[in-house]
């Protein structure tokens, strides 16, 4: 039985309402069977992909449609990753839009600089599509409650963090911390699950009472490590980049 106007505009209304609900992904990769692989899983998880096979065509596609997560290939032909992920973070408009680098496996030096330059979060080469589908939800979920500078209480497992009384406690028992220490503690919790370099986490604490460099970021870790007690382990070394807080 044919479609009546009525029907057929039912349909098309529908159909635009879920695309619009779903969360639209940008993977931006110059090799074909990466951009089917990927575009195949995020599609059953219920993603609206996106393809662009170079830098020039993400930019377009970012500008154009608002992504809400773009997944980025490094090591593109012309207009590589680092290059469009400088261009995103420099633009009002797109520097909100979260970004997961794609790096070949053992290049740490590709995932600093890809993190210096502001990315949330990177997934090597090969990789398993569940832990790419996983880790695509959790910087979608810290992209929903973006980051403020407002005080305000973390509590998160057996810690508790009160920056208005500079307060932190494990176990309902204050720990005393160092203002290095502390701005360190804060700074990564509020951020769970993201990795930062040595060099976010001096910008992120440094000050004229703050003596900061490479090597004293690890020291001063260690320290917090060691006031933590129990709690210690929940900031997470990244072999040869850095530290995450595991929330």
């Amino acid at each position: 039985m044919p479609l009546n106007l009525w029907s057929l505009f039912y349909i098309l209304r529908s159909t635009a309402w879920i695309t619009t609900m779903k969360k639209r992904i940008l993977i931006v990769d110059d090799e074909t069977d990466i951009l089917e692989l990927v575009d195949y899983n995020l599609s059953r998880e219920g993603y609206f992909v996106i393809r662009a096979a170079s830098g020039e065509l993400a930019l377009e596609s970012v500008e154009r449609g608002k992504p809400d997560l773009v997944l980025l290939d490094l090591k593109l032909p012309g207009l590589d990753g680092y290059e469009v992920a400088r261009r995103m973070r420099q633009s009002p408009e797109t520097a909100g839009i979260p970004i997961i680098m794609l790096t070949a496996r053992g290049e740490e030096s590709d995932v600093v600089a890809g993190l210096e330059l502001g990315a949330d979060d990177y997934v090597t080469k090969p990789f398993s599509p569940k832990v790419l589908a996983a880790r695509i939800r959790n910087v979608l979920r810290r992209s929903r409650n973006p980051d403020t500078e407002t005080p305000g209480i973390i509590n998160t497992g057996s810690i508790v963090i009160d920056p208005e009384r500079f307060l932190v406690e494990v176990e309902g028992k204050p720990v005393e911390l160092t203002a290095t220490e502390f701005h360190l503690l804060h700074f990564l919790a509020k951020r769970p699950g993201r990795v930062f370099t040595r060099s976010q986490l001096i910008d992120a604490v440094k000050g004229e009472d703050y003596a900061v460099t490479d090597r004293s970021v690890d020291v001063q870790i260690v320290g917090l490590r060691k006031k933590l007690k129990t709690a210690g382990d929940c900031i997470e070394t990244v072999r040869g980049i850095g530290y995450r807080f595991k929330g």
